[in-house]
Formats: C-alpha cells, sequence, structure tokens
C-alpha cells in the first residue's frame, strides 16, 4: 500500500497505470485513498474496514474536489464509523432505492392498468408534467417542498386545475407505494390545492353556427365526426373516443356503455342526426373502433389539436372538449326537460335521482335528446355545411 502526504504537485505527478486502477493512500487522515484510471481520472476514496467488512466509499473527482475537502469528507465519516454507523451500508440502500420514475411504472402495472379505466391518461399526465421534474428522483427527493413548489409552477403558468390533477395523481402513486409497503409516507399531504369553480360554458345559440362552419372545413373527417357525435350524445370524452361498432345497434339507435365513468351501464340513445353520422362511417368491415387511431390503443386518443383547428376557426374561447357534454344537457333544460331526464342521459349518478332514472325508459330520454339536437342543429343554420343530411323533424 503505497502512502504520501497528499498535495496537488504530488497527486498530478502520479503515473497512469496500464490497466485497472492504481491506489494511493493519504498520510494525515485514516483511509483517505486516490485512485487513479487508465484515462488519468483520479478519484478520492476512503477505503475502511466496517463490521469487519472492507468497505470503499467513493468521496468524489479530482481536482473537482479538492484535498482539503475530501479530508474534511473522510474526517466526518470516519467520526461517524467511530460512533457506531455504517455509511457504506446506508449509501447501498440510498443506491437501491427507487426513482419516482420507477415507482411510476411500479404503479402503472401493478396497480393502475387493473384497477383504473383512466390509466393511459395517468401515463399521459406523467409524461407532460412529472417525467421531467421528478422521473429521476429518488423518492427521499420527492418531499412536499419539491411538490409544492410543482404544483405552483403548474398554477402560475395558468393551469390550477391542471395543478390539481397532477397533484392527485402523484398523491395516488405515494398512497399505493405506502399501501404495497415500497414506501413510508405521501408527500403530498399538507400541499393545499387550488380552489375550483364548477364550470357552465356551454354552446350558445350565437355561437353554434361558427361552431358548425368551423367543424365543416375539417378536412379530418374522424375529427369532425368525434366532436359532432360528442355533442350530439352528451357521452364522456373517453367513452367516445373508444366507440365500439360491436356497441353499437342502428336498427334500435341505441349505443351501450358497459363501463362508465360511475360504473354504472349506460345506454346512450343515438338521435337520427348521430345515426346518420355513424351510417356514413360505417365500411363492410367495420368492426373495430368507431374512431380508430394509429398508436397502440388503437383509436383515436388526444384530439387536442383538431379541437384548437376548430376553435380558430370558429373565433371560439374558454371552450372544451368536455364542454360540449354540458352543451346537451343544456340545450335539452331549453327544451323543458326535468332534471331527471336529463341525468339519466349523461349517466350522472345522482343519490337523490337514483330512484326517479332506474324507473324512466328510454322514451322520454329519446324524445329529450333528439329535441335538444334538432335545436342545436337549427340554432347552427348551417347544418347541411357539416351533416349529410338537412335538418330533419324528429
Amino acid at each position: 500500500m503505497s502512502k504520501f502526504n497528499f498535495t496537488k504537485a504530488a497527486i498530478d505527478q502520479l503515473p497512469i497505470p496500464e490497466k485497472g486502477w492504481a491506489y494511493y493512500y493519504d498520510l494525515k487522515v485514516q483511509g483517505l485513498g486516490i485512485g487513479i484510471g487508465t484515462t488519468g481520472k483520479k478519484t478520492f476514496i476512503l477505503y475502511r474496514k466496517i463490521d469487519g467488512r472492507p468497505e470503499r466509499l467513493t468521496l468524489g473527482r479530482y481536482p473537482d474536489l479538492t484535498i482539503e475537502q475530501a479530508r474534511g469528507k473522510a474526517s466526518e465519516i470516519n467520526s461517524a464509523i467511530a460512533q457506531g454507523a455504517n455509511p457504506a451500508q446506508a449509501r447501498r440502500g440510498r443506491e437501491a432505492e427507487l426513482t419516482f420514475g420507477e415507482l411510476f411504472s411500479q404503479y402503472i402495472e401493478r396497480h393502475a392498468k387493473q384497477n383504473k379505466r383512466t390509466w393511459m391518461g395517468d401515463e399521459q399526465r406523467f409524461r407532460q408534467y412529472l417525467q421531467k421534474p421528478l422521473s429521476k428522483k429518488k423518492l427521499s427527493q420527492v418531499n412536499r417542498q419539491v411538490v409544492a413548489s410543482l404544483h405552483s409552477d403548474i398554477t402560475l403558468a395558468g393551469r390550477p386545475v391542471v395543478a390539481n390533477r397532477v397533484l392527485a395523481l402523484i398523491s395516488s402513486v405515494f398512497g399505493w407505494a405506502v399501501s404495497a409497503g415500497l414506501w413510508e409516507a405521501n408527500p403530498v399531504r399538507g400541499v393545499r390545492r387550488n380552489r375550483e369553480q364548477s364550470r357552465d360554458r356551454f354552446l350558445q345559440s350565437d355561437e353554434l353556427p361558427r361552431f358548425f362552419r368551423a367543424l365543416a372545413k375539417e378536412t379530418n373527417d374522424t375529427i369532425r365526426d368525434y366532436f359532432l357525435l360528442s355533442l350530439l350524445t352528451g357521452a364522456r370524452r373517453a367513452n367516445v373516443l373508444s366507440m365500439h361498432w360491436a356497441d353499437v345497434n342502428l336498427e334500435r339507435a341505441e349505443w351501450r356503455l358497459k363501463t362508465t365513468k360511475n360504473d354504472i351501464p349506460q345506454t346512450v340513445t343515438l338521435s337520427p342526426q348521430a345515426v346518420e353520422i355513424l351510417r356514413n362511417r360505417l365500411s363492410a368491415d367495420a368492426t373495430g373502433f368507431v374512431f380508430p387511431g394509429s398508436g397502440k390503443s388503437g383509436h383515436l386518443v388526444e384530439p387536442k389539436k383538431g379541437w384548437e383547428r376548430v376553435l380558430a376557426r370558429a373565433g371560439l374561447s374558454d371552450l372544451r372538449i368536455h364542454d360540449l357534454r354540458r352543451t346537451l344537457g343544456s340545450w335539452q333544460a331549453k327544451q323543458g326537460a326535468s332534471l331527471a331526464i336529463i341525468g339519466k342521459s349523461l349517466n350522472h349518478k345522482n343519490q337523490n335521482t337514483t330512484a326517479i332514472y332506474a324507473r324512466l325508459d328510454q322514451d322520454p330520454v329519446r324524445a329529450s335528446v333528439n329535441a335538444a339536437n334538432s335545436a342545436m342543429l337549427m340554432a347552427g343554420s348551417a347544418t347541411a355545411e357539416v351533416l349529410p343530411f338537412a335538418l330533419r323533424k324528429t
């Protein structure tokens, strides 16, 4: 074991070994050494026997870490060893600790795919908001301060509701990790969420003509028909995206949803206009998705860019795809439909009216949806430009 008093001049003159690493040790601090590799790179280490086992701890690269700094680090570790600590074991524990990205992958595979219909949305939110700032961080580094700062950044970017959803996703991931015995605490606890206001936005009478004209100019018929079916059925975004021909009965003018957000199966009534759109999309071998896509899901996943095109052409702002669902309900109300009828058609889950919904058949719901569809299309006044059929009485 070669030892000498570490000085800059002495370390700079160390010979480069022909193979492997060569190690030299300091005369001043017990166990402090420096290794030099075949590329000439030099690294400070601490070599000690701890609990009878030889351990080599990396302190830092020379000359980024100075001799005095290396001696200080080595002295601190020696002091900890003298008090019974095992820094090597602690470091191995930190190295074995999961990163947030690794934990998220386990969360998706072991939990979300089995229990959440919206797991693909979780993946998308992770890629958009969490992958860059958190993916490579060890779980111990994702503390309340880091989470609160991320929530604040998204909020200040003008997306307070999204910030809350991201916070909820982080909480879900850590909540599952705690229950699975992979972590001890949830860093989201104590982080205050943004106050949210219920939206009441829907397409008004004077906006519908612009909206329909903008749809008429959409060259992507899958995108155009997706938005039209979303408006005419009032179905939730995820359900329309994954609409399958096997669940559609054009003769009965019905679309059966076995799985919905609130776990209540739903029969969506299809107006004559909605049926006409579907008939035009129907091909001889239509056995898959109504709105096919090229991704792994097999169906259209993200119509955001198409939505932005439509809004830009229509000159509309502050309108979301989900507002199409609210638009149908609002126009049903305008046509005099009761809250029970509207709730049934939109598959709302409300304890006060569940018993009423159970007694309702599809006839009054169909009449309400058809009336609302006709009223919206009449208000649009440019129906023929968008739909391959004229306004029809229902």
